[in-house]
């Protein structure tokens, strides 16, 4: 696959320079609640669309059992998840997944704010997968 080929690449890169920049900003060491508040003054100051703390059902047997919150949907179709953990494991890559299917987004981002240096990935689930 070319590079101009992979799904919301450009979004994604502006996300991760827009998370750079928080970073440097407040520096690291905080719970993630601000890294996620600065993180939305950080985008809209960059004119890049997301919504914090959207909903979406949890259903079970076509019975919703509970809801899943999202820090920041960017873009309308990318799922931003701040993080502070030591580093980003499976367990944090099989969570984006289901979230990916929970709210039909293809891409999700985590961010983990816990060092001087951030760290993230990216994640892609196909429609196929749903």
């Amino acid at each position: 696959m070319e590079p101009d080929d992979v799904l919301l690449r450009r979004e994604v890169y502006r996300l991760v320079g827009a998370s750079l920049e928080v970073l440097n900003g407040i520096g690291h060491g905080f719970h993630d609640k601000p890294y996620e508040n600065a993180l939305v003054v950080e985008l809209l100051a960059a004119k890049i669309p997301c919504e914090q703390q959207k909903r979406f059902p949890v259903v079970y047997k076509s019975v919703p059992v509970s809801e899943y919150v999202p820090d920041l949907i960017a873009f309308g179709s990318v799922i931003v998840e701040a993080k502070i953990i030591d580093r980003i494991t499976d367990h944090e890559r099989g969570q984006m997944l289901n979230y990916l299917r929970i709210t039909g987004c293809q891409v999700g981002l985590i961010l983990n704010f816990k060092r001087a240096k951030l760290e993230w990935e990216r994640l892609v689930i196909s429609d196929h997968s749903r």
